[in-house]
């Protein structure tokens, strides 16, 4: 099984640091096209900041993301994952805490954040590979050579 250090795409990490204001949160993710950035003290995370943040506590509440702190409406208590967990039991916790974006950890610092659509990927190819070895057990066909 793959572990998430082997399907973590590297430089896919956009964070603020806390003091940074929602508008420049809002920013470094349209800037890198991303629905999540994580917020950090230092290189210790502190917590997430999503779209779905913003959407729900700026924007609906009226108040202005010039002026307000990343730390006044980030997600503070994160679900993680290690980077040697396997990549089922990050799809569960994501399923189970209803996120579409898992903070990936080791040592308690932060390496990467993957998103449910990454995992969703390795999760395909790996059906994909089963499809194959079957078809070629039931159909005796040797690997490489099955009809298109």
């Amino acid at each position: 099984m793959k572990k998430l250090r082997d399907v973590m795409r590297p430089g896919f990490l956009v964070s603020v640091q806390c003091g940074a204001t929602v508008a420049e949160a809002v920013r470094a993710m349209v800037d890198r096209n991303v629905g999540i950035v994580a917020v950090l003290s230092g290189d210790r995370l502190d917590g997430v900041v999503s779209e779905r943040d913003v959407v729900r506590r700026v924007v609906d509440r009226g108040l202005d993301p010039a002026l307000t702190k990343v730390e006044e409406i980030m997600t503070h208590d994160l679900v993680v994952a290690e980077a040697d967990e396997e990549y089922q039991s990050a799809m569960l916790k994501m399923d189970q805490a209803n996120i579409r974006h898992l903070p990936v950890v080791s040592e308690g610092r932060l390496l990467s954040m993957l998103s449910i659509r990454d995992l969703m990927r390795v999760e395909l190819h790996a059906q994909g590979e089963e499809i194959r070895y079957l078809h070629e057990y039931l159909y005796q066909v040797p690997s490489g050579m099955a009809p298109g």
